[in-house]
């Protein structure tokens, strides 16, 4: 059963081919901007979203899970950070920006909205 219910979930779709564009982003990023700390640094927390949402299907409590999502939801926003600063050093441009930074918004528009609802379920539970 979870192993059709991650199959399906879009917020583990869409957080994996985000990591897809940051690993192929960072690769860009050391050869043609000859960029090596920001590089790795939007490599390891862009690709860490997806990871940590994969790692919440198999969390051992409720309460686990939406911790796991809390922790994609601290390394979406500080992916956020890192693309944030290469445009404004203008290491990259708007188009480059804008590009990854509205698939991060979405990404951060569902797992906010996965914790909310997972503390809502837990909620109702109680009463």
């Amino acid at each position: 059963m979870k192993e059709q219910r991650y199959d399906n979930s879009v917020t583990r779709q869409k957080s994996k081919a985000f990591a897809v564009r940051i690993i192929k982003f960072a690769k860009f990023l050391q050869d043609e901007k000859k960029d090596y700390i920001i590089s790795k640094q939007i490599f390891r927390s862009g690709t860490s979203i997806g990871a940590n949402v994969r790692e919440s299907y198999n969390a051992q409590s409720k309460a686990d899970f939406i911790n796991k999502l809390h922790i994609a939801l601290k390394e979406a926003d500080e992916t956020a950070y890192w693309l944030e600063l290469l445009v404004e050093s203008e290491i990259i441009d708007n188009q480059q920006f804008d590009s990854l930074y509205n698939d991060l918004k979405e990404i951060l528009a569902l797992l906010t909205a996965s914790i909310k609802t997972s503390k809502k379920n837990i909620e109702n539970e109680k009463k």
